[in-house]
């Protein structure tokens, strides 16, 4: 079908990319990332890449919209929007499926509702303003929005505040938001109970510190990235880097940053509710089910 996708979607540590991959493997797919933090060059651990994933029983899975600008910079959905049409049209040239795959609901809002977006620049009256409401406020106001914003995610005050000043614009300058093409999805999510998810979270945090992550972010402060840069990025970052910087103990930061991940799965599971709300179908996976099952699920639904 033309412009047609398969979206797959779901909270952090539900194993996104490992079936978005089997289901690739089985269908002529290519994999579209929809992640916030995965499209930075050498920042793997922390935002939890996986691309051993991406080799299915030999098969290398073709992936795009990961490893594509620099540690440091601020990528934001308006570039992401730009970038996903492009592989978009890389996918069909090829003659395979599109399969998007992510946690990021702004940048899955971004294409499947075709928002309209623009660059903005800053507000520091607006910004000002904002600064005396608390992050709960904050958030409230974010999700009771009805413009896209040019932002990632809900992950720190700071986004959350420019992507209420990215709304605030985009509704007094209607005429700068660019048309997107049309995109047809038909969405899967995996859903796990949230004390599986929990303990999943913990499992695999654990395991990355095991891996080396701390060395990661290292390697990241030693080839200059700042400090600054790397705690905007929030979650494994944040925290990372304030144990690095001696601000924080190694007990303190992996209790606070277990926590912090728990409190971003509560926030994504909001967004899917909100886009379901919103109009948005989505069919929902076991995530206790193999993912044989789930496969055999989505392919009774495609076919």
């Amino acid at each position: 079908m033309e412009n047609s996708i398969i979206t797959i979607l779901g909270t952090t540590a539900t194993g996104k990319t490992k079936l978005a991959s089997q289901l690739a493997a089985l269908i002529g797919g290519e994999i579209i990332s929809a992640d916030s933090r995965q499209v930075y060059r050498g920042m793997d651990l922390g935002t939890g890449k996986d691309l051993n994933d991406f080799d299915v029983n030999g098969i290398q899975i073709p992936y795009h919209l990961i490893d594509i600008v620099d540690p440091g910079y601020e990528f934001n959905v308006y570039e992401y929007q730009n970038y996903f049409f492009d592989a978009y049209k890389k996918v069909i040239a090829n003659e395979n499926i599109p399969v998007l795959v992510g946690g990021t609901g702004m940048y899955i809002e971004s294409v499947l509702k075709g928002y309209r977006m623009a660059k903005v620049v800053n507000n520091e009256a607006l910004r000002l303003r904002l600064n005396t409401k608390t992050d709960e406020q904050l958030i409230e106001i974010l999700l009771n929005n009805r413009v896209l914003h040019n932002t990632t995610d809900t992950t720190e005050r700071e986004r959350i505040i420019r992507a209420i000043e990215i709304d605030e614009h985009y509704r007094n300058h209607p005429e700068l938001l660019q048309d997107v093409p049309k995109i047809k999805s038909i969405n899967f999510g995996i859903r796990f109970d949230r004390a599986i998810i929990r303990n999943r979270i913990t499992e695999r945090l654990d395991q990355r510190f095991n891996e080396g992550m701390l060395d990661e972010v290292q390697r990241l402060l030693d080839e200059g990235v700042s400090a600054e840069k790397l705690k905007f990025y929030g979650l494994e970052y944040k925290f990372m880097t304030q144990h690095l910087l001696g601000e924080i103990e190694y007990n303190e930061m992996f209790n606070l940053l277990n926590t912090a991940i728990h409190q971003f799965a509560k926030r994504q599971e909001t967004w899917w509710r909100k886009m379901e709300k919103q109009g948005t179908r989505i069919h929902w996976l076991d995530g206790n089910n193999s993912d044989q099952e789930k496969i055999g699920l989505i392919l009774g639904k495609i076919r």
